[in-house]
This record gives C-alpha cells, sequence and structure tokens, in this order.
C-alpha cells in the first residue's frame, strides 16, 4: 500500500510515496535554501509564497516518476491507478511555521477528497524519526535524538505509536546556535554545514567552550553562544574561526552524546537513533558510529537525503502512527 506524504513545516517543499512505510517509490524535494540565504534565515511570508509556486508542478514530477497519472476529475473515478494504489494521504500540520504549514495541508486536503481517502495528520517531530524506517529494519523500543534548527529533543519509543519526549532544550535549539555561532563567524546561513566544514580543519581542544549546565536530559545552548561571542571580543590578535568552529561543535555534540546514551542505559535499550537535520552533522554521526562499532549499541541514522525535512519520513510516520483527521483539521506552530 502507498502512502502520499507531504511537507511544508519550513522552507522545504517535498512530497512521497512510500510502500509500506519502508520503501520510497518516488519523492520531490525543493529547498529554499538560496531563496533565504539573503535575509539570514527563514522568512515565514517568503517560505509560504514560494510553496504555492512550486507545489503543483512538485507533485506531478512525483506521480511521473512513479509511473502514477494524475489527471481531472478524480473524485469516483474508480479505474483511475492512484485510486487503486494511494492507501492515505498524510501531511505534517505540526509543529512548524503556520504560513507554510497552511499551504501543504490546503493540498493534502484537496487530494484527499479527490480520491476518496482518509487524510492523516502527522506530527514533524514524530515523522523525523519515522525517516530511519526507510530502508532498515528498525523497530522499537528505542531512544532517539532529535536536533534540527527548531528543536533539541531526547524521546522514547516504547511502541510504533507510544513516545515520551524524556529531555528537551531549554532555550535555543542546536541547530539554532550552529546559526547564530555561524552568523558571528561570518559563514552566513545555514550554519550547520559551514561550520561542520570549516571544523574538520580546526582544532576541538582550542577552547574550551562549557556545557549548558542543566540536570536531567534537558538541554541549553545559550550560553555556549554567548561564550563564543565573548572568546571572539576578547581575543587578540588574529582570531583562527576553524578552531573557534571545532571547539564549539565540540561542546555540543559532546553534551548531545553524553546525555543521550546515558538515557539508553538508564532505559536499558540498546537502540539509539538519530533525526533532524543536525543528525547530517559529521563529527555527531562519527561519534555514534563509533558506539556502535562497539557493539554495545544499535545506532540508527537516516541517510544525508532524510535528516532535512522531507515527505517520506511524512508518508512512513502515517503508515506506523498516522491519526485519521476531518477536513476540518488546521495547522499548529509549537508542541505541546
Amino acid at each position: 500500500m502507498l502512502y502520499l506524504g507531504i511537507e511544508t513545516s519550513c522552507d522545504e517543499t517535498a512530497c512521497a510515496l512510500v510502500e509500506d512505510g519502508r520503501k520510497l517509490i518516488s519523492g520531490r524535494l525543493i529547498s529554499q535554501t538560496e531563496v533565504h540565504k539573503a535575509f539570514g534565515g527563514v522568512v515565514p511570508e517568503v517560505a509560504a509564497r514560494r510553496h504555492l509556486e512550486v507545489f503543483n508542478g512538485l507533485l506531478n514530477e512525483m506521480f511521473e516518476e512513479a509511473c502514477l497519472k494524475l489527471s481531472l476529475p478524480l473524485r469516483g473515478d474508480n479505474e483511475n491507478g492512484l485510486l487503486a494504489q494511494i492507501g492515505a494521504v498524510a501531511c505534517t500540520n505540526g509543529p512548524g511555521l503556520i504560513g507554510t504549514l497552511l499551504v501543504g495541508l490546503a493540498g493534502a486536503k484537496t487530494l484527499a477528497w479527490a480520491l476518496e481517502k482518509p487524510l492523516l495528520a502527522v506530527d514533524h517531530i514524530q515523522a523525523h524519526v519515522c525517516a530511519n524506517y526507510i530502508d532498515s529494519d528498525l523497530e522499537p523500543p528505542f531512544v532517539a535524538l532529535v536536533v534540527s534548527g527548531g528543536h533539541t529533543q531526547i524521546m522514547h519509543f516504547s511502541s510504533y505509536k507510544e513516545f515520551a519526549v524524556l529531555g528537551q532544550t531549554l532555550d535555543d535549539a542546536s541547530g539554532e546556535a550552529y546559526d547564530k555561532v555561524a552568523r558571528l563567524l561570518g559563514l552566513g546561513y545555514p550554519g550547520g554545514p559551514a561550520i561542520d566544514k570549516l571544523a574538520a580543519t580546526g582544532n576541538p581542544r582550542a577552547y574550551n567552550f562549557p556545557e549548558g549546565r542543566v540536570e536531567g536530559l534537558n538541554f541549553s545552548f545559550s550560553g555556549l553562544k554567548t561564550a563564543v561571542m565573548r572568546t571572539m571580543e576578547n581575543h587578540s590578535g588574529v582570531l583562527n574561526t576553524a578552531d573557534v568552529a571545532a571547539s564549539f561543535q565540540d561542546a555540543v555534540n559532546r553534551v548531545l552524546f553524553k546525555k543521550t546514551v546515558n538515557c539508553a542505559r538508564e532505559l536499558g535499550l540498546n537502540r539509539i537513533v538519530l533525526a533532524g537535520g543536525v543528525a547530517a552533522n559529521s563529527d555527531l554521526r562519527r561519534r555514534f558510529s563509533e558506539l556502535s562499532e562497539a557493539g554495545t549499541y544499535r545506532v540508527y541514522r537516516p541517510p544525508l537525503s532524510l535528516c532535512t525535512d522531507n515527505a517520506a519520513m511524512v508518508a512512513s510516520a502515517a503508515f506506523f502512527s498516522g491519526v485519521p483527521a476531518p477536513l476540518s483539521i488546521g495547522a499548529y506552530s509549537r508542541g505541546a
């Protein structure tokens, strides 16, 4: 059974067809990174308008790749291949930017009505975790570290449908901290890939940047950003920006790694899952790869193409735990 996923929670327009939650049949994505670079971050109104401009064409490209024809009228046309093969239409309805979410949600509602298929609402954070189900044997229970520009959370998935947030950032998300420090270093937007690349040539022990003093499984990165800023302000002579980037990255990944492993150990679980845009960071992936190679834990990481926002993760999440929704459902900007 094919599930059609749609994702427009921020600045990526994406749609995908996934079979039984595991196999990506067809997927299309358009990133707006170049559009927002001039502003140093995502502008919600600009992002929403861009989604509107590309949505229909992207959908048609995906159907063509899957050798499925999208032709009107669809409603009541039982001989149309789409009706026979698509089991449900899924869409992210939050958390995210309200204006951008509504574009995808409107498209999903229209398709669900026209195809006479169920509409499934998907939580964006849960969907990031479900990217790890694509082409893998991952099954709950497991501990998930979700790290992105807007979220940093440690989650416990006890089943496909049941999960709990055990810890989260109290201020900046890890990806947000990357963007802010990149701006301080003059690296531009987005900051994560730029710092990752620069840090590869620096010394991660050059500066002893502090970890956020937060008990339990929660995080804090605002103080780390300030420590980098103070170091740059008080530095005399030529500043080695590669060393700053490497030391900052080390401080972020050190605490992410430590708290995630501690959580898995306390719960007695041997599966750890990485998810979100920051899961593409080479140093973070290396740390968890070494952990997996040691044989103590099984670590799952999505391919780089599925770390950032995408629709395959939405379709997979819908298959395993999607919630049937009325066509009147709205969008929400923040999680509970």
